[in-house]
């Protein structure tokens, strides 16, 4: 592979705090050397050595490549009515679910295999370079197995949602269906899957449900994450960091006792603020979180019932409006807070030895992702230092 120069960088973020300022290790006038797929040098543009081929950003920002560490991309079927009944004046109460679930059950591997194609086309043109992708809309043994080995055909970071909500089928039997869950359908998915899901919610599964379908993966060698606290205050935060969860996801509804748990836990909260934006539900409380030294990551939760998007530069800019995070608090969260709630410490940096994933933006800093909001701001990507979208 040649080696390549990004010199005449406005603004580097390295998320690397020995390389520059403050926590985003921030340079002016900067360069980056990819080489094997890593980068192997950080410094002044000026000072840049000579590689096999040279990109002159012109003073645009660079930025690690974002890291989707929450997406829901094996589904089919379309949901945009029950999106505009819910603008209406409709509460969400996470029944539509199972509208995808029978879609998805009728689709064939190439159509869901499509959709996911063509969501990660979308997410890599948006800037995210590592994609997390969950299963759960199938819900059979049979459509849980193929949706995490259509996940895997794209990418390693698997999850295994079987306990999304209980199936049609066994309505008011929720109890039934994680006996089969934790009997059938976790022995035969986990070899397919890195993690475990579980969401952990009223009209979902409650605690004891989802101990059991957590503590089945895990004995299985999966790791656990968990959606909670997304509608109600609830378990699902204290079960997370119990079971050392590597991430609970969506926190929009949590105690005192809840922040102080992830503050003293190596639990990622990952806040979804897309899903509170597109169902009108209440925003986490970041600024609790951060502020008690919680790691707090951002995803996209690209599904298409709640949050049909897949730019995270758009939950960026929500993340500084509406949860009062800092723009340099916002970016962090969805390059190395993404990557913490991955367990990954190849990527979500640019600094020497880490993956050659990186962002270039039409902008001279990374403050113009919140700046300007719902402009396609993201001109170059590289993935394990190979242009991948321009």
């Amino acid at each position: 592979m040649p080696t390549t120069v990004l010199r005449d960088i406005g603004t580097l973020v390295t998320n690397d705090p020995a390389l520059g300022n403050g926590p985003l290790g921030l340079r002016r006038d900067a360069a980056v050397v990819f080489d094997d797929a890593q980068v192997v040098w950080v410094g002044d543009s000026a000072d840049a050595p000579a590689a096999d081929q040279a990109v002159d950003l012109d003073g645009r920002a660079v930025l690690p490549g974002f890291v989707e560490s929450h997406s829901h991309l094996v589904f089919a079927g379309d949901r945009a009515d029950e999106f505009a009944a819910r603008m209406s004046g409709r509460p969400y109460g996470a029944g539509g679910i199972r509208t995808t679930i029978a879609a998805t059950r009728a689709a064939t591997d190439e159509q869901l295999d499509a959709t996911v194609r063509r969501l990660l086309a979308e997410s890599l043109r948006a800037g995210s370079t590592t994609v997390e992708i969950k299963s759960g809309y199938g819900q059979t043994v049979d459509d849980e197995w193929r949706s995490v080995r259509i996940a895997g055909r794209h990418t390693d970071e698997v999850t295994l949602l079987a306990a999304h909500v209980p199936p049609p089928e066994y309505a008011g039997c929720a109890d039934d269906y994680v006996t089969m869950v934790c009997a059938e359908m976790i022995p035969r998915c986990a070899p397919e899957a890195r993690w475990i899901d579980v969401f952990c919610e009223q009209g979902a599964f409650d605690r004891d449900q989802s101990h059991a379908v957590l503590s089945a993966g895990i004995a299985h060698g999966l790791v656990p994450r968990v959606h909670g606290n997304q509608l109600h205050q609830g378990p699902g935060v204290q079960l997370a960091v119990e079971l050392g969860a590597a991430s609970v996801d969506h926190v929009a509804h949590v105690s005192a006792a809840d922040i102080d748990a992830l503050a003293n836990s190596d639990t990622v909260a990952t806040l979804l603020p897309s899903a509170d934006f597109c169902t009108r539900n209440s925003y986490p409380d970041a600024r609790a979180l951060l502020d008690a030294g919680v790691t707090v990551a951002l995803g996209a939760d690209c599904n298409p019932g709640t949050s049909y998007t897949t730019s995270l530069p758009f939950c960026i800019a929500l993340a500084v409006r509406e949860l009062r995070m800092t723009p340099d608090e916002a970016v962090w969260a969805a390059t190395a807070g993404g990557a913490k709630a991955l367990r990954r410490g190849d990527i979500g940096a640019l600094s020497p030895g880490m993956r050659a994933d990186a962002v270039a933006l039409d902008a001279p800093s990374h403050l113009h992702l919140a700046y300007r909001p719902g402009v396609p701001l993201v001109r170059q990507v590289w993935r394990g230092g190979v242009l991948a979208s321009n």
